[in-house]
């Protein structure tokens, strides 16, 4: 009986969102939450995602080993209820919660947590083809695991590794049933299955994915029947649907918008800092941005402050380097953002013999922490354009954007928008700047950065286990990239979400993510 009325809630919550019209309080049940998604999921497969996107519907269906703390990046148990760490830092032994099953009704053991890393890891495991796995970078330092008994499990690392605990509680980390995995094989990512507050129940491409209470959840069932995320890539059209009442919550408010629903009573406005950098990557192996000058010419011809205070409307601030001042342990305070300098930047083009140059621009319609991306991508062109550059635009959906950027921009685009929020200082830099993540590489290096040094120091700084030391090689390394100029700092976003004012209990967290399980609506 439950199931049917679960089930008969989100039908009504449907029907009421393709017809929606008044406040938002009127349209849909009190038990089923509708969120407005910025883009359809890649996959529900978390070895296989690298979009926050995709984050925000995982992380309501699967656990890690650890999470992050309400309203921080600090780590604390989740699956594991402890775990030790050896004096050399290269050994991690997790301590399981007992009778935790998932939602197939499989146990969640020792086993469970080393076919989960196995099979991101070990390119002979039976499973590993259903990759690819993009982040499995976030593990790279793992030699082996080892089952110790049914709930110890332990971790031996090639090296020390710092960020190791963060890693986990990303979601890569998040825990899998390995009988799902070997039923549907590559086809997992449609059908989920993991240890979370709902469950899994319908994935309709291109109109919704529905998850649905874990009455049995280990820390204690959801206040909400079901969830449903609604993929609405215009942001002007979720707005649109949220006052209309087709959805109960959305992320990445425009600017514009902000003002007008913080001042209506039917609804409530979320904001937050977080780690997160909006910048360019430039094509630094072939074209007009292989040469430093011009690189660091467009740092000086774009008028980030213009964007901020005018398309951003203060949701964001100026970026001045590849870590974002979130990270205020790592962050170098002394580095200062490229000032707004067209004669600057018109100098470097034209001893770099560039001027006249066309330059290919891929822009996307909307993405994970993409903020305004069209309008965006307009006033750089506009902005290029007074230094002597011909800027050719091409605007893609967010997943067709993410599959010309992520293979790298060689032979086909000068410069790409991108956009990233991480859990660690080390992600971003390590994952995107370093020579071995280059695309052929299997990282995110899209643009084909390199420097000896950058590498040296991200290598020493992943596995120091003194954070003093580590910041002290992260900000050396902030300065070189800086220089060099491999990408265009552009801006640090300050998150949003707008609710009904039905929604209760709702926080936004550091980790961008979207924890619903405590939600209630009225």
């Amino acid at each position: 009986m439950k199931s049917l009325f679960k089930g008969a809630l989100v039908a009504a919550a449907l029907t009421v969102s393709a017809f929606s019209a008044g406040t938002a309080e009127a349209q849909t049940p009190p038990g089923v939450l509708l969120v407005g998604q910025i883009a359809e999921p890649k996959s529900l497969d978390p070895a296989a995602d690298t979009a926050v996107n995709d984050f925000r519907i995982l992380v309501n269906m699967y656990d890690g080993l650890v999470r992050y703390k309400d309203g921080t990046l600090e780590v604390e148990p989740d699956l594991a209820k402890s775990w030790t760490i050896s004096d050399d830092g290269k050994v991690y032994t997790f301590k399981l919660r007992e009778g935790v099953t998932f939602h197939d009704g499989t146990p969640f053991n020792a086993e469970a947590v080393k076919y989960n890393f196995d099979r991101m890891l070990d390119e002979k495991h039976p499973q590993h083809d259903t990759g690819p796995f993009p982040l499995a970078f976030f593990f790279s330092a793992i030699d082996h695991v080892d089952v110790m008994d049914d709930l110890t499990v332990k971790f031996t690392l090639k090296e020390p590794y710092a960020p190791f605990l963060s890693n986990l509680a990303y979601p890569p980390g998040l825990q899998v049933s390995p009988t799902a995995v070997k039923k549907y094989g590559k086809d997992f990512g449609r059908h989920p299955v993991g240890t979370g507050p709902f469950k899994f129940a319908e994935w309709e491409s291109n109109a919704k994915v529905v998850v649905t209470r874990n009455d049995d959840y280990w820390d204690g069932a959801p206040k909400l029947d079901a969830v449903v995320f609604r993929p609405i890539t215009d942001a002007n059209t979720r707005v649109a649907e949220l006052m209309a009442g087709g959805i109960d919550l959305m992320v990445e408010v425009p600017p514009d918008n902000l003002g007008q629903l913080e001042s209506d009573a039917n609804f409530a406005v979320y904001q937050q800092a977080g780690p997160h950098l909006w910048f360019l990557i430039l094509n630094t192996k072939d074209g007009p941005f292989k040469d430093k000058r011009v690189r660091q010419a467009i740092n000086y011809a774009i008028n980030k402050k213009a964007l901020v205070d005018n398309v951003l409307q203060g949701t964001a601030d100026i970026a001045a380097g590849p870590i974002p001042p979130a990270f205020a342990w790592a962050y170098d305070k002394s580095l200062q953002p490229y000032p707004y300098d067209v004669e600057k930047a018109k100098k470097l083009i034209d001893e770099a013999g560039a001027a006249g140059k066309e330059v290919t621009f891929y822009v996307t319609e909307g993405g994970s922490g993409m903020l305004d991306p069209i309008p965006m991508g307009a006033a750089i062109q506009a902005d290029l354009a007074k230094v002597g550059l011909k800027v050719k635009i091409e605007t893609y959906e967010w997943n067709t954007f993410l599959g010309k950027v992520n293979p790298g921009l060689e032979g086909k685009a000068d410069m790409a928008e991108m956009a990233w929020m991480t859990n660690d200082p080390d992600t971003l830099p390590y994952l995107a700047l370093r020579t071995d993540a280059w695309p052929d590489k299997g990282g995110f290096n899209s643009g084909y950065y390199s420097n000896p040094k950058v590498d040296e120091l991200l290598e020493k700084a992943r596995t120091s286990t003194d954070q003093n030391e580590r910041a002290k090689l992260y900000r050396e390394m902030q300065q070189i990239v800086h220089d060099d100029a491999p990408w265009a700092f552009i801006a640090n976003w300050k998150q949003n979400a707008v609710a009904s004012a039905a929604v209760k209990g709702f926080k936004l967290q550091p980790s961008f993510f979207l924890l619903l399980k405590d939600v209630s609506k009225d």
